[in-house]
C-alpha cells in the first residue's frame, strides 16, 4: 500500500483530472516509485482510489511496456533493437550487455543493480544504436561502450547521457513520470527537517529549470563517441 505521503500525492494527482480514472497512468508510475514495480497491492489501491476494478487496472498495467510486473533493479537499461538501431549494430550491443550482465530480457542482475531489456523503439533513430539508462538516452553506442556504460552504472558512477541529467535510478524517474516535481518534494522534506540540508539521502540531480540542466551547444562529454552523423548530401 502507498505510504501516507504518497497516498496524499495520489489524491492530489486525481484532483487534477475532471474524470478520476484519467489519473491511472501517473498513479501506476507512483506505485512503481514506491514498490519498484506494479505490485498486486498497488493495483488494488489504484482501483480503490479511482473506482475501477482490479481487472481494469491490470489490463492497463500489462498493455504499456513501461509498467513492470516484476521488481526492477536500481537502474533500467534498455537497448533499442528496432530497424534503424539493428542495422547499426544494436543486436551486438544487446548480446554483449547480456553476456556481461549474465541476464536476458526483463531480467535483473544478482546484485540488483541493473534490469536489462530490449526495446522495440526508443524514438531516436538519428542516434542509432541507442541505449537508455532510466529512459535517458546514450546515442551511437557500440558494444564496448555499452559494456563500459554498464560497468559505470553498476559502480554507481553513470556518465552523463547525450542530453539531460545523469540517471538517478529508475525509482526516482518513476516519481517524475508520475507528473510530480522532485524539487518540491525535497523542499517539503527540508521544511519538515530544518538543518539537515537539501535532498537528504536522494541522488544529487538538477531540476529542469536550472542552468546546469541546459545542454551546451557542444557538450564536452565522453559518451557517446561511437559513429558519426552522415554528411548532408548536395541538393
Amino acid at each position: 500500500m502507498l505510504s501516507t505521503e504518497l497516498r496524499s500525492k495520489a489524491e492530489e494527482l486525481i484532483e487534477r483530472y475532471p474524470v478520476p480514472r484519467s489519473a491511472l497512468l501517473p498513479l501506476l508510475h507512483l506505485v512503481q516509485h514506491q514498490d519498484g514495480y506494479v505490485s498486486d497491492d498497488g493495483i488494488a489501491e489504484c482501483a480503490a482510489l479511482l473506482g475501477l476494478t482490479k481487472a481494469e487496472v491490470q489490463a492497463v498495467s500489462t498493455f504499456y511496456t513501461m509498467y513492470k510486473r516484476e521488481p526492477l533493479g536500481r537502474h533500467l537499461v534498455s537497448v533499442c533493437t528496432n530497424f534503424a538501431c539493428e542495422v547499426r549494430g544494436a543486436k551486438e550491443v544487446y548480446a554483449r550487455l547480456s553476456e556481461r550482465l549474465g541476464v536476458g530480457h526483463n531480467q535483473t542482475t544478482a546484485d540488483g543493480a541493473i534490469t536489462l531489456e530490449h526495446a522495440e523503439c526508443l524514438g531516436n533513430c538519428d542516434g542509432a544504436p541507442v541505449v537508455t539508462v532510466d529512459y535517458l538516452h546514450y546515442e551511437r553506442i557500440g558494444p564496448d561502450q555499452a559494456v563500459d556504460l554498464a560497468e559505470r552504472v553498476i559502480g554507481g558512477n553513470p556518465p552523463p547521457p547525450t542530453r539531460g541529467f545523469t540517471p538517478p535510478g529508475i525509482r526516482e524517474i518513476e516519481y517524475r513520470l508520475a507528473c510530480l516535481d522532485p524539487s518540491a518534494r525535497d523542499a517539503e522534506t527540508d521544511a519538515r527537517s530544518p538543518g539537515t540540508g537539501s535532498r537528504r539521502g536522494r541522488p544529487d540531480i538538477e531540476t529542469p529549470d536550472t542552468e546546469a540542466q541546459r545542454v551546451p551547444e557542444q557538450p564536452d562529454v565522453s559518451y557517446p563517441t561511437g559513429g558519426s552523423k552522415a554528411e548532408p548530401r548536395d541538393a
